[in-house]
């Protein structure tokens, strides 16, 4: 796969500058050299480097992770979740990457008690192994919601791994809509029954 190369689009020509005269024909014509943005080449855009990409993406996760938290933690003074919010962006295309909004513990369908985590990612994936942790990423959705079961990391540099014990594949919940993201978590969040009713009536 080609290197993506970034740049710049802030201040860039608008529609109505799309298709501007060449500069030596306004020059012929007006006598005068022409210096408007609209005129450049597009070797003189200003690239960005991946660093730059990937602190401008990692800005914009940790803003969409802290307030997933509020939401979640605004519902209900019983349902309280930790703040540990952090991002990672994908070492190729830093344009993408996914935020850690909080984890905890609960019980969960058959399983007695389950370590999970919930992430929002700004794109949609299936998640794959711990080498490859996403396959086939499809950026026509903006956003994917994904809580998973996690235990401590055995024999790998990560602290915390996915628990492929907890339904074959560790994922709890996948979605791009945010409103069904919300009340999953709610109902992992939940400590009894009643409440858990409420919850799926939203």
């Amino acid at each position: 796969m080609a290197k993506l190369r970034y740049f710049d689009a802030k201040g860039d020509a608008g529609p109505q500058d799309m298709k501007p005269a060449a500069p030596h024909s306004e020059f012929l014509r007006t006598g005068k050299i022409t210096r408007d943005r609209a005129h450049w080449l597009a070797e003189e855009r200003r690239y960005l480097s991946y660093r730059e990409v990937s602190e401008k993406t990692g800005r914009k996760l940790q803003t969409a992770g802290i307030k997933a938290h509020q939401q979640i933690n605004g519902f209900h003074r019983t349902i309280q979740f930790p703040k540990m919010v952090f991002h990672r962006t994908l070492a190729d295309s830093p344009h993408l990457g996914y935020c850690h909004v909080t984890a905890a513990r609960t019980k969960f369908a058959r399983y007695e008690e389950v370590s999970w985590a919930f992430y929002i990612a700004n794109f949609y994936a299936d998640i794959g192994d711990n080498d490859n942790f996403f396959h086939h990423i499809d950026i026509k959705y903006s956003r994917m919601y994904f809580a998973v079961a996690i235990k401590p990391g055995e024999h790998t540099p990560e602290k915390m791994t996915i628990d492929r014990s907890i339904r074959g594949n560790g994922v709890l919940f996948r979605t791009d809509d945010p409103q069904v993201a919300i009340r999953n978590v709610l109902l992992l969040g939940a400590r009894n029954e009643q409440l858990r009713e409420i919850i799926r009536q939203l």
